[in-house]
């Protein structure tokens, strides 16, 4: 192999390198702390319309994203559904049912009793949006839509209470 050959070689084999590097990098769209939260309106679950975030400006929002088979969501799911009624003179809760059949998903509502309003992101879109990396995961969004708590992984009581209740009640 010529000195060319060679050159070609490392030339490609670098531009690959870049090209898998930049991949990975990328990742999801990056959400912290401060920004605005996506508000893209989304089909209700069941089909009634759309709704979205941006609606409920004005109240602070728990926007949860899960799906009917997942575990931790079924167990998380009697605290929200609580935590929904104990605060709803303050707090809108929004469950995001993601990546998931839309039969299962009403079943899982029927299941649990969920009160709360329930959209249907059936292509993962607003996961994609909000860079969710499992589920279940929840974000607390301000009056002025902005995100202000971020939970990876499911809550129960005593974290929705140590963790979003102080951040509603200091600010309301």
């Amino acid at each position: 192999m010529g000195k060319y050959g060679f050159l070609a070689i490392l030339a490609s084999v670098g531009a690959i390198a870049l090209l898998a590097f930049g991949l990975v990098a990328k990742g999801g769209p990056s959400i912290a702390i401060g920004e605005e939260a996506p508000a893209a309106s989304v089909e209700r679950l069941g089909g009634d319309g759309e709704a979205s975030i941006a609606d409920h400006r004005g109240k602070w929002v728990l926007l949860n994203f899960w799906a009917s088979w997942c575990e931790p969501c079924r167990d998380e799911a009697p605290a929200i559904e609580d935590f929904a009624n104990e605060n709803s003179r303050d707090l809108v809760v929004i469950g995001m049912n993601s990546r998931d059949l839309t039969p299962d998903a009403e079943k899982f509502a029927r299941e649990y009793g969920l009160s709360y309003e329930l959209l249907h992101d059936g292509d993962g879109e607003q996961m994609d949006s909000y860079n969710v990396k499992g589920l279940p995961e929840s974000f607390l969004i301000d009056p002025d839509g902005e995100i202000a708590l971020i939970y990876r992984g499911p809550v129960d009581a005593e974290v929705l209470r140590q963790s979003f209740e102080p951040l509603i009640e200091a600010r309301s």
